[in-house]
């Protein structure tokens, strides 16, 4: 194979050939491949034969043609001639194909679905190289048997928050089906703008759709800050029919999200009656969560079934998302008029009032021959019959769903929310916080490892979602999509990896690749596949430092301290250590300069024990993040520094092997109130010498002041004291109070390294 490669290199040079890759280079990988000897030269004057239910397939592999031939291939209906066959073949499942390139090209499916995903793989061989019309495309013989994990494969997009034009949506449904994801999860309405133009409520886009001006910066920061420019726009129906009808073609399906009861405070500027005090309020301005929430009337429901009896009519798929998240009960509490609902509808609570009016929203649903879908938040007060779930705060609520029959989606904000940080560097983008890379993404398992055997049927598959607060154009929602939805695509085709540490690298090559086809198409994409990373390692009783790359086989150059060599093996760290390194390829260096300080503190290299693991999704650096030297980012709580508690007192134990002279400690603690996290009122410091108890100090840590800022440094000196053990008492901030970003719930908590002096 080498041998006939390298002679086709050497004719391309004198015909004006194309020659594709390796299909092991689609994305995602296809389930089998099977390569044959020889090749295949595909031209401008053969035939594409195909039984009839494959028509619009054929068009659209013929379009892409064109751009390489300059002319589209003739068509013809079952010739035994054509040079490419599309086949139907009842015995494949809906999305199965096969892709076989011998003496002529032969795409066998079902489903003129199962086709499509077909002609992505052939057209990901094909370089994107429309510069020059070509004689022949070659191909190597090979045999492709591919179809997905799961039947559903989603990318959501927030287009309330900031607003993106038709084209763009059709443009970001394109990519969806190149990387041959299903669902378009279209989230249309928010308080802070009303995207969908609904005909018996003109309001909803001649106000509701725009706000008098944008939070500019960060939630969290003080003050908060305006641009005082109005900003909206919205779909008018037949721009949607257009985008639907550009996604049928594709073979993806939009799910439209109208929100409710909550997120509404758009809908409720246009027409007051429909909360509970009536009061005028206006669109909103900045991010959040808003007690502005749909009041349970008979005037509110008629409201919701005429704009969903509209949005219906438009959408052809069998979903409707109702959102059903982060809905504040303030306003319900304070209404007569739901206390008396409660009351006659032999209801306990607020929950309950939630579930009764989403219940009441999914038999309407029902009727119309459609299926509800609804955040996680479903669940409280029981959920709705035929309910669909989405699990977004963990796995948590797929398990209670699929345990209860129920069909669960997954997108956990651990490993599905694009709008977090993807990598560390300073220059990164404003987002809303948090820290997911794309080894964590392409580390994804939509089936909690908790749920039983027999209940994984219900889990449909898994998306990515983007959120677009912080990001105000095209390039920077492209910027957080790319390439981690390369690897979202990765899992909801082929499942969870088997061996991460092996496969990733083997992904990220792949990546490489790609990189050309996302050029090409002019897509915004992050690269950070050449970044370092590092870690501390600790071996018989000394400390390392070990660097490594994504891609292996790297050349890495560092400076310790001020002194440059080459990268060969751990780096012994015995003091305070600073280091900078880069990676090397073809004399030049590639990605940005990485850098690392390590604290070599007393408690570097103890024993470390804690009563609670963190939170599984903030966990990236076990507990050893508490005691490695490394402190996490000043602005992203995500990283695999900060270990991440929800609603747990933590205490946290050092083990000294001989006693140590103790006379500081010091640590940080996260403090983002618009994510629900919130540094400790106070903490507990308890010192002992053989069992004798040396130290015990209660701190308080915090003052109102204090709150919104992003971290809280703590810093505690004690008379110079001898211990062999130190424990750290840190009490949970408790509930969030009402009025709050995520009232009702337990605040999280995030604490970096402890420094012990």
């Amino acid at each position: 194979m080498i041998f006939s490669f390298t002679i086709l290199i050497f004719f391309s040079c004198k015909k004006n050939e194309l020659i594709t890759s390796s299909p092991e280079n689609i994305i995602p990988l296809p389930q089998q491949i099977e390569k044959n000897e020889g090749i295949f030269s595909l031209s401008a004057n053969m035939k594409i034969s195909f039984d009839p239910i494959f028509k619009n397939e054929v068009l659209f592999l013929n379009e892409h043609l064109k751009k390489y031939f300059g002319q589209q291939l003739s068509l013809a209906k079952n010739d035994d001639n054509s040079s490419i066959e599309f086949i139907q073949d009842n015995s494949f499942s809906q999305e199965e194909y096969e892709l076989e390139v011998d003496h002529k090209i032969m795409i066998r499916a079902k489903t003129p679905t199962g086709a499509f995903w077909a002609i992505q793989s052939l057209l990901q061989m094909i370089p994107l190289e429309y510069s020059k019309k070509y004689d022949v495309i070659i191909f190597q013989k090979i045999k492709i048997k591919d179809q997905p994990q799961f039947s559903y494969r989603g990318m959501h997009l927030d287009v309330a928050r900031h607003f993106f034009d038709t084209n763009f949506i059709k443009e970001y449904i394109s990519h969806l089906a190149m990387l041959k994801m299903n669902y378009f999860h279209w989230h249309l309405t928010e308080d802070q703008g009303w995207r969908i133009e609904i005909k018996k409520y003109p309001k909803l886009t001649s106000h509701a759709a725009y706000r008098d001006e944008t939070l500019i910066g960060h939630y969290n920061d003080t003050p908060q800050q305006f641009d005082g420019k109005k900003y909206g726009g919205f779909y008018t129906q037949e721009d949607i029919k257009e985008i639907i009808q550009h996604a049928e073609r594709c073979h993806v399906t939009i799910i439209p999200e109208i929100e409710l009861p909550g997120h509404a405070q758009a809908a409720i500027s246009a027409y007051p009656e429909l909360s509970c005090h009536e009061d005028s309020v206006s669109v909103a301005t900045k991010w959040g969560v808003f007690e502005n929430i749909y009041c349970p009337t008979e005037k509110t429901f008629s409201f919701l079934e005429d704009v969903l009896t509209e949005v219906i009519e438009l959408f052809p798929g069998k979903y409707i998302h109702i959102g059903g998240d982060e809905v504040p009960k303030k306003q319900w509490k304070e209404s007569n008029y739901c206390q008396k609902l409660i009351q006659k509808e032999k209801l306990k609570d607020e929950h309950e009032l939630q579930s009764y009016f989403i219940k009441r929203i999914e038999k309407f649903i029902n009727s119309k021959g459609k299926k509800i879908i609804g955040w996680d938040e479903i669940l409280e007060g029981g959920l709705a019959p035929n309910a669909t779930v989405m699990s977004w705060r963990g796995y948590e609520g797929a398990i209670q769903a699929a345990k209860k029959g129920h069909d669960v989606i997954l997108t956990p904000t651990s490993h599905a929310y694009f709008d977090y940080y993807q990598a560390e560097h300073k220059d990164e983008p404003l987002a809303i916080g948090g820290f997911l890379p794309l080894k964590k993404v392409f580390s994804f398992n939509p089936y909690p490892h908790s749920l039983d055997e027999d209940k994984k049927k219900y889990v449909l598959g898994a998306q990515g979602n983007i959120w677009t607060e912080y990001m105000p154009t095209t390039d920077q929602v492209e910027y957080m999509a790319f390439p981690r939805i390369l690897a979202m695509s990765e899992v909801v085709w082929n499942g969870a990896s088997k061996n991460i540490e092996k496969e990733y690298p083997i992904f990220l090559h792949r990546v490489e690749h790609f990189f050309s086809r996302l050029e090409t198409l002019k897509i915004n994409y992050a690269n950070h596949i050449y970044d370092l990373s590092g870690r501390v390692l600790k071996r018989n009783n000394k400390i390392y430092y070990e660097l490594s790359t994504p891609i292996p086989n790297k050349k890495i150059m560092y400076t310790i301290n001020g002194i440059e060599q080459e990268y060969i093996s751990k780096i012994p760290i015995e003091e305070n250590t600073k280091i900078e390194a880069t990676v090397i390829l073809d004399d030049n260096k590639r990605g940005r300069t990485f850098s690392e300080v390590i604290h070599f503190h007393k408690g570097i290299n103890t024993k470390l024990s804690i009563n609670v693991d963190p939170h599984s999704s903030y966990n990236a650096g076990g507990i050893e993040a508490l005691h490695n030297g490394i402190s996490g980012s000043d602005h992203r709580y995500g990283d695999k520094e900060w270990l991440g508690f929800w609603g747990d007192d933590v205490n946290i134990t050092f083990y000294f092997i001989e006693p140590i002279s103790f006379s500081n400690l010091k640590t940080r603690f996260y403090n983002a109130n618009g994510q629900w996290i919130y540094a400790p009122k106070e903490m507990t410091i308890q010192g002992y010498l053989f069992e004798e108890k040396i130290i015990n100090e209660k701190i308080n840590i915090i003052s109102s002041e204090k709150e919104l800022q992003s971290n809280v440094n703590f810093e505690n000196n004690i008379s110079d004291k001898k211990i062999n053990q130190l424990t750290i008492s840190i009490p949970n901030y408790g509930i969030i109070p009402e009025g709050l970003q995520g009232a009702g719930h337990p605040a999280w908590t995030f604490i970096d390294e402890i420094i012990i002096e």
